[in-house]
């Protein structure tokens, strides 16, 4: 929603400019990282100027390490933010998939770049073009995830941010 992409790019560059933040890490909530974009909006005028893309580059481009924390789901556009990070970890049960191909549409956030890089090109044409959701230990035998936990998500987030 653009509530949630203003609070991201308003929090990033909060957290960019105070000097006493020394890592930023990225959670939904409820057990969910995020379900990607709500389709209703794909017809509405985009107001403010708001887009999934610049504030995923914002994330990539922050000189603070930026780590998502993944519970539950990230899909779509939920795992092109988490794609943006510099580090991702994820509960054990998570699973993670770019679904919006099923109904017709490509990942619009530059997912179709970030996720190759990431595992390279079959893994990723794989995802890409099927809408296939994987599971947290096969996003970590690809190389999707840094790390796969059993306790809570965010505090082995914070403890990574900590460590980096």
């Amino acid at each position: 929603s653009l509530t949630v992409l203003q609070a991201l790019e308003d929090g990033l560059k909060r957290a960019g400019a105070d000097p006493s933040v020394k890592a930023v890490m990225i959670c939904g909530e409820n057990g969910k990282f995020s379900a990607g974009a709500d389709i209703r909006g794909f017809s509405s005028p985009k107001r403010h100027g708001i887009a999934l893309g610049p504030i995923i580059s914002l994330i990539e481009r922050s000189e603070k390490p930026v780590v998502a924390a993944i519970e539950g789901i990230a899909l779509g556009g939920g795992l092109e933010v988490a794609l943006g990070c510099h580090y991702r970890i994820a509960h054990v049960k998570a699973r993670m998939g770019l679904p919006e191909v099923t109904i017709g549409l490509l990942p619009a956030a530059e997912g179709t770049q970030r996720l190759p890089r990431l595992i390279g090109v079959p893994a990723a044409l794989d995802m890409i073009t099927t809408g296939r959701h994987i599971s947290a230990s096969e996003a970590l035998k690809l190389g999707l995830v840094d790390e796969v936990v059993e306790e809570n998500t965010a505090e082995a987030a914070i403890h990574l941010a900590n460590k980096v």
